[in-house]
C-alpha cells in the first residue's frame, strides 16, 4: 500500500485512481435522488404541520408506499432539517455522511497503516476510493440514509474498549438503538462477551433517549410501539430483491405468499448461535474490530428487511478479511488466499450483481445470484478469520496476581 517508490509516483497513481472512481461513480451506478432523505424530511415536516408522522407516506420505485419507519427519537434528532431547505438538508446529510466515512476509514485502516510503515495520505486515499465503490455506501449516500452514522456511533465504542478507554464505552452504542432498532444486537454483543459496564451504559442510553422521546411526543411514541413497529406493510416488499437478509431469501422463494415465520425464526436462531459462538472466540483473542464485525454481519442476516444500503455494517468485516490477509506471521499461502477472498467479497459489494434478478429471482440462477450478498453474510459470519488467542499463563505464582494477557483488552 505504500505503493510507488517515489513521491511523484504515488501522486499520479492517486490522482488516476481517483479520476476513475468519480467518472464511474457519475456514470455507471444508479442514483436513488435521496429518496430516504425525503422520506425524513417530508415526515417530520408532516409531524410539525399535523401531529401524525407515521401517517406520512410517499410511493417508492418498487411500488410500495414508504413512510417513517423509525422510532420517534430519531425523528427528534431529524427536526432540525425543518429549519433549512430542502437542498440544505441533502448538503447537511452529504456533509455527514463524508464525515462518518472519514472516521470510519481512520479507525479501520489506521491501524494497518500504522502497523506496516505505509504513506498514509496515499493508503487513505486508496482506501477511500474502493470504499467509495461499496454499492451499500453509494447508496447511503444517494438514498440520505443514516446507516453510515450509526456504524461511527457503534464503531466509536469498540475503540474505547480496544484502547483501554471502556469506562466510556456503550453511549454510541445507546443512541444507535434507539435511533434504529437493529443496532441493539450491539448492546447483546456486549453482554455476551461480559462487557457488563459497557452493556450497561449502552442499554441506559437507549432506555433513556427513548424516554425522552416519549416526553416529548407521548403520542408518536405510543403510535409507534403500538402500531407502526410491527406494521410489516410500512417497511416494503419483503420480496424485493434489495432485501439481502435471511426473511428476504425465504420470501423471493415463496412470493407472492408470505414467508413461514417458522423457517424465519428458526434460521435467526441458528445465526445467533454460531454468531454467540464465534464473538466469545474473538473476545477471548482480544479481536475487538472481528467482534465487532462478526455482529455487524448477524445484524444484516436476522433483521426481516435488510436493504443493500443496510449492508455498510459489512464494512468491518472487509477490513478485518484483508487486514488478516496482511497479517505479519501468517504463511504466505494463507495470507495470499485471504487477499483473494477479500478482493473478490469486494468485488461482489460493488457489482450491484442482485439487481440482474430485480424483476424475475426464480431458479437456481435467482436463488444463488438473487441472494448474492446473503451469501456473503453467512460465509463472513462462519469464516471471518480472528487473531489467534494468547496462550493461557496458568494460576498466577504465589503471592503475585493475574495480569490481562497480551493483546487483550480489559474487560
Amino acid at each position: 500500500m505504500s505503493g510507488p517508490g517515489t513521491p511523484r509516483g504515488r501522486l499520479v497513481v492517486a490522482a488516476g485512481l481517483v479520476a476513475a472512481v468519480a467518472l464511474f461513480l457519475g456514470t455507471v451506478p444508479l442514483h436513488r435522488h435521496w429518496f430516504d432523505l425525503q422520506v425524513y424530511y417530508g415526515a417530520v415536516g408532516h409531524w410539525l404541520r399535523d401531529g401524525h408522522i407515521y401517517a406520512f407516506t410517499t410511493p417508492g420505485a418498487d411500488g410500495a408506499d414508504y413512510g417513517f419507519t423509525y422510532p420517534p427519537f430519531a425523528a427528534l434528532c431529524m427536526l432540525p432539517m425543518t429549519l433549512v431547505s430542502w437542498p440544505g438538508a441533502v448538503t447537511i446529510s452529504t456533509a455527514l455522511n463524508v464525515a462518518a466515512s472519514a472516521a470510519v476509514l481512520c479507525w479501520l485502516v489506521g491501524p494497518l497503516v500504522r502497523r506496516h510503515g505505509w504513506t498514509p495520505w496515499f493508503a487513505f486515499t486508496v482506501a477511500a476510493c474502493l470504499f467509495a465503490l461499496l454499492e451499500p455506501v453509494r447508496d447511503t449516500f444517494s438514498f440520505g440514509q443514516v446507516n453510515l452514522l450509526l456504524l461511527v456511533l457503534v464503531l466509536g465504542d469498540a475503540w474505547l474498549l480496544s484502547s483501554g478507554r471502556g469506562r466510556f464505552a456503550g453511549y454510541g452504542t445507546g443512541l444507535a438503538a434507539a435511533v434504529k432498532l437493529t443496532p441493539a444486537i450491539f448492546i447483546v454483543y456486549l453482554a455476551v462477551t461480559r462487557r457488563w459496564r459497557a452493556a450497561a451504559t449502552a442499554s441506559a442510553t437507549a432506555v433513556a433517549a427513548t424516554l425522552l422521546a416519549a416526553w416529548v411526543a407521548p403520542g408518536a411514541s405510543r403510535e409507534y410501539w403500538t402500531e407502526a413497529l410491527w406494521d410489516t406493510d410500512r417497511i416494503g416488499v419483503l420480496a424485493y430483491v434489495s432485501n439481502q437478509s435471511w426473511e428476504g431469501v425465504l420470501a423471493r422463494l415463496v412470493d407472492p405468499l408470505p414467508p413461514s415465520g417458522t423457517a424465519w425464526g428458526l434460521g435467526v436462531l441458528a445465526v445467533l448461535a454460531v454468531w454467540a459462538h464465534r464473538v466469545r472466540g474473538a473476545a477471548a483473542a482480544g479481536d475487538e474490530t472481528a467482534g465487532y464485525a462478526l455482529t455487524g454481519v448477524a445484524a444484516c442476516l436476522i433483521s426481516p428487511v435488510t436493504w443493500v444500503h443496510h449492508l455498510v455494517w459489512l464494512v468491518p468485516a472487509l477490513a478485518v478479511l484483508a487486514g488478516s490477509g496482511l497479517r505479519p506471521g501468517a504463511p504466505p499461502a494463507r495470507r495470499r488466499a485471504l487477499l483473494r477472498t477479500a478482493g473478490v467479497v469486494h468485488v461482489l459489494l460493488c457489482s450491484s450483481l442482485v439487481w440482474l434478478w430485480r424483476f424475475d429471482s426464480a431458479g437456481v440462477d435467482g436463488f444463488l445470484g438473487g441472494n448474492a450478498y446473503v451469501w456473503i453474510c453467512v460465509g463472513l459470519l462462519v469464516a471471518l478469520p480472528l487473531r489467534e488467542a494468547p496462550p493461557d499463563p496458568g494460576p498466577p505464582a504465589a503471592g503475585g496476581s493475574a495480569r490481562p494477557m497480551t493483546g487483550q483488552t480489559e474487560r
